[in-house]
């Protein structure tokens, strides 16, 4: 941490520590609860679910985080009207917060509900908007995420760096599939035709918070996806930047927590890829 940063403790109380506990015991419940939906709703459109287990969880998140830091904001997912100006009001409505906790309860709930395992716990604290902790959680796999702003991003207790790629056709890059059929699905297909010839394979699993936790992991050169949320994003580019790597809108203008259309790479293949979405968006 530097000089205008805090120290990650407050009264005794470590903001990671605290993190890691929320998604431990979040990812543990939500877990134990697959297979077992009852109620499931749309929200944005159809592609866009929530169902009480989200919910539960952001509420279990909410009060462990008020027990140990109560005069902390909070946003989370489904503390928000549906929709991205409903997203981005939602944000600008705490951005003044000093200290500001992130959520995404389960990210990746059409998995979650279809049994597909790639779902994720998000969680991030912002410290006047920038992101100082981030934490992702696989109960799937029981993989936890952890970095601190200045002290590197690790999993498994191991610490974790970006891969080793240098260019577009060497690479494996992940994406998604907004759930606005009108304007961010296309732009994103059309980014997918273009692109996809251009590099190794693209995968779309549908957890941008995991994507993101595999390309600081190493496992994937790069990710892009449009009309993301901060509670997709916030953590996840915390273990990039601090794995070694590079986040951005597609334009290549660095991330901060308002970017919607997010670009995260290895850095080295940042650039080209970059290069390719404005292309493709042109065409």
């Amino acid at each position: 941490m530097n000089a205008n940063q805090p120290d990650s403790v407050i009264g005794g109380k470590s903001f990671t520590a605290v993190a890691v506990n929320c998604a431990a015991k979040a990812g543990e419940w939500i877990k134990s609860k697959s297979g077992t939906i009852t109620q499931l709703d749309t929200k944005y459109s159809a592609q866009d679910l929530v169902t009480e287990v989200d919910k539960g969880a952001e509420r279990m998140i909410r009060n462990l985080i008020a027990t140990h830091f109560p005069d902390h904001a909070f946003l989370g997912e489904e503390g928000v009207e549906p929709g991205p100006k409903a997203s981005a009001t939602a944000l600008a409505k705490v951005s003044g917060a000093e200290y500001l906790w992130i959520v995404d309860p389960v990210d990746g709930t059409t998995n979650y509900v279809h049994g597909f395992p790639f779902y994720s716990v998000s969680i991030a604290l912002a410290y006047r908007g920038e992101v100082i902790v981030g934490v992702v959680y696989d109960p799937s796999r029981d993989e936890l995420f952890v970095a601190e702003r200045g002290k590197g991003a690790y999993v498994h207790g191991r610490k974790m760096s970006i891969s080793a790629e240098e260019k577009l056709a060497e690479s494996l890059i992940a994406t998604g599939f907004p759930p606005d059929p009108q304007v961010a699905l296309p732009a994103n297909l059309a980014n997918i035709r273009h692109i996809a010839p251009k590099v190794r394979n693209l995968r779309v699993a549908g957890s941008a918070a995991l994507h993101l936790a595999y390309v600081a992991a190493g496992r994937l050169s790069g990710f892009w996806e449009h009309n993301l949320s901060a509670w997709d994003v916030a953590a996840g580019s915390l273990l990039v930047q601090e794995a070694g790597g590079r986040m951005s809108d597609f334009g290549g203008e660095p991330y901060h927590l308002a970017v919607r259309n997010v670009l995260a790479t290895n850095g080295r293949v940042h650039d080209e890829l970059s290069r390719e979405l404005q292309a493709s968006a042109s065409t």
